[in-house]
């Protein structure tokens, strides 16, 4: 019986194989063709495809932008990183941002600005007094001695004041120092305007010395009309001395404590 199967089977397939003999003769018949990889269409290459050369200049090209772009975001960084702190600076001075007092305008200004100087330069007799302190430290680094003079004073609004710190080198060598300075509460920093200080600038005390230094201040009286001032009564004035180093430049750079 499986030879049977067999036989039957295989003449089956011997037959879809070959078209009979009606088909063969007929002029609209055409023989299906096997699908052979010898039968298939080899692949043309387009005449106006890229080339390994155009790839190439492309990819070339491309790199090359990249890496300016790269060195441009790495230029401006650096850039940005140094001139970000002066930047800081002048904006705090000016605005009283970061507990820094306003500058005052003096020597080298307009005469518009010292006319403007000589207007807020007026005592408001009926305002109540302002207790000012003042603070004194040193960085680790720095073996000196800095203490104010007195420890506070009250002023009115539009009143000068003046007042007096201490530096005193303990060290046997020559060294120069840079101070810093704020002013708390934060909110008083646009009124605490400076006609003259030693801040930011290099101080050279030689081994052993003693020096007193200046700050003549005073408080802007429109502090009268923000309401963030009410119920202040005192307000205190922070400096810092740092050790100063020069660069590979010459300019002179802060030794911040550890």
């Amino acid at each position: 019986m499986d030879s049977i199967l067999h036989s039957f089977s295989k003449a089956a397939r011997t037959a879809a194989r070959q078209p009979c003999t009606r088909c063969r003769n007929n002029q609209f018949f055409t023989p299906r063709r096997p699908l052979t990889s010898s039968a298939r269409r080899p692949a043309q290459h387009h005449p106006d495809g890229p080339s390994s050369e155009r790839m190439r200049a492309y990819y070339k090209m491309r790199n090359r932008t990249t890496m300016n772009y790269t060195l441009s975001i790495i230029l401006g960084t650096v850039a940005f990183s140094y001139g970000s702190v002066p930047l800081y600076k002048m904006i705090c001075q000016t605005t009283g941002w970061g507990g820094q007092p306003v500058r005052a305008h003096g020597g080298g200004f307009t005469s518009g600005d010292d006319q403007d100087l000589a207007s807020r330069l007026k005592p408001v007799k009926d305002a109540k007094r302002m207790r000012v302190t003042f603070n004194a430290s040193v960085s680790d680094v720095l073996p000196w001695k800095f203490v104010p003079q007195q420890r506070e004073v009250r002023v009115l609004p539009g009143e000068t004041a003046l007042a007096f710190y201490t530096a005193t080198n303990k060290s046997d060598k020559d060294i120069i120092g840079v101070a810093t300075y704020s002013v708390t509460p934060a909110q008083v920093a646009p009124y605490f305007s400076k006609i003259q200080c030693f801040c930011f600038e290099e101080q050279r005390l030689s081994a052993g010395e003693t020096v007193d230094m200046p700050v003549f201040f005073y408080l802007d009286p429109d502090m009268l009309n923000d309401l963030n001032m009410k119920g202040i009564e005192t307000v205190t004035l922070s400096y810092t001395f740092f050790k100063a180093k020069y660069d590979d430049n010459g300019k002179a750079i802060n030794i911040q404590p550890k």
